[in-house]
């Protein structure tokens, strides 16, 4: 049995070990260190430190295997502790020779010492924790000495401060001395001033007695004047709230009939356009163009070169030759008609990348919306460029966005709506928008 070691030595000699644990072969651990060998050493030597700490205490199989590896890690140290074993040939009693350099540390020579534990080992380890505790010794030493020459510093210092604050307070004194000497002077003086001002404020008061009751008469006097103003007054801003409120009376149903009339002669002259097939004398807008080239296919169909279908690439084609046409693409609805088999990352990534070389061959704004309403997340996609990408927001379909995007526009402009969902066709048709069958868009993308 040795004494306890030190808390310096145990804890360097079971970092040694944890960092020998990792280098010896499973087989050959004591079982309670097999769960902590994969550990890093840090670690091995902060959650087990004190199993490794017993196991060296009674395992010497074990001590010798860590021995083992130090001296494979710390050969120079290991062969500093060995040089500690007596003489052989040294008379009894002789001191062995030192144990190493005085520039290695007690704590090093302490834990190599009890881990090797070569011939005498123990008193190299009393050496070294002896040597230990003198080092620790004077370390407080030195550090006591050090924070009493601080205090000392510090006690100069205060005395030094003290002086100045007393050498303050002195002039603080005198001056307040001299300040209290010219205000009770001033006082003095205010003193004599005030009985003067009483007596001078007595005298203006028997004189103002009379004058206070003459201006009281002429104050009553004012006031009453100053009511019959203000019943006056009230008076006039009645008679004036009740011809205001008149005119506008008058107004509101002058201008009642204006817009009646306008309105009639905007109604007539709609009437009489619908009647005669007026067609537009001056100014041209896109609107005009897709009213012609719904013209244009109907005079096809009643002559009998037959008419383009909705889902006719040939239509689309020609309703982007418009100038300034607004393309609006229901994106799930195309690609899922249109490539089915596929996931809806890869549809998008088709879509978007036929409809790239479309927007720039003809020139429309092309705005393709997906449906995102049930998602929490939008994925990422690659816009291309002339491509405008919307996903719904949470809890809104993509038939609603595409709603607001054909009511956001101005009427007259061309605007054609990509989709194959009936309910979508009929309301933004009645918004004023062109359909295509989503059909017309994949067909027109496989021939670009």
């Amino acid at each position: 049995m040795t004494a306890p070691l030190p808390e310096l030595v145990r804890t360097r000699v079971v970092g040694l070990a944890a960092e020998a644990l990792g280098a010896l072969e499973p087989d050959v651990l004591p079982a309670a260190l097999r769960r902590v060998a994969s550990f890093a050493p840090a670690r091995r030597a902060r959650l087990a430190g004190s199993v490794i700490a017993d196991v060296l205490a009674r395992d010497d199989d074990f001590r010798e295997r860590v021995a083992g590896h130090v001296r494979a890690t710390l050969p120079e140290l290991a062969q500093a502790v060995d040089r500690g074993r007596p003489d052989e040939h040294a008379p009894s009693g002789v001191a062995p020779v030192d144990v190493a350099p005085v520039d290695v540390a007690p704590v090093d020579v302490a834990s190599l010492a009890y881990l090797l534990r070569p011939e005498g080992w123990t008193d190299v380890l009393a050496r070294a924790t002896e040597r230990l505790a003198a080092d620790r010794e004077a370390a407080r030493e030195r550090k006591d000495s050090s924070r009493a020459a601080r205090l000392e510093q510090q006690l100069e210092s205060m005395h030094a401060r003290l002086k100045e604050v007393r050498a303050e307070h002195r002039d603080q004194v005198a001056r307040l001395k001299a300040e209290n000497a010219d205000l009770r002077h001033r006082l003095g003086d205010a003193r004599s001033r005030l009985r003067a001002a009483e007596a001078s404020a007595e005298q203006t008061r028997t004189a103002a007695g009379a004058e206070a009751v003459a201006a009281a008469a002429r104050q009553a006097e004012v006031e009453a004047e100053l009511r019959r103003v203000r019943s006056r007054l009230d008076q006039l801003e009645r008679d004036l709230a009740t011809t205001r409120r008149a005119e506008r009376a008058d107004r509101g149903t002058e201008s009642l009939r204006t817009r009646l009339l306008v309105d009639t002669l905007l109604e007539t002259a709609q009437g009489l356009r619908r009647e005669l097939a007026l067609p537009t004398v001056e100014g041209w807008s896109p609107a005009d163009a897709v009213e012609a080239l719904a013209a244009e296919h109907g005079s096809r169909a009643s002559s009998g070169h037959g008419s383009l279908a909705p889902d006719d690439p040939v239509l689309l084609d020609q309703i982007l030759a418009l100038p300034r046409v607004h393309l609006v693409v229901d994106g799930y609805n195309v690609t899922k008609t249109a490539w089915p088999e596929l996931s809806l990352e890869r549809q998008r990534d088709r879509l978007l990348a036929g409809l790239a070389p479309l927007a720039a061959r003809s020139g429309a704004e092309v705005t393709v919306v997906f449906d995102a309403a049930g998602a929490t997340e939008r994925p990422l996609v690659t816009r291309p460029r002339g491509v405008r990408v919307l996903y719904s927001a949470p809890g809104v379909i993509a038939d609603d966005v595409i709603r607001d995007l054909v009511a956001a526009e101005p009427p007259g402009r061309p605007v054609v709506v990509v989709s194959s969902d009936r309910q979508v066709v009929d309301d933004v048709a009645r918004s004023g928008a062109r359909t295509v069958a989503a059909p017309a868009l994949s067909r027109l993308l496989a021939r670009t």
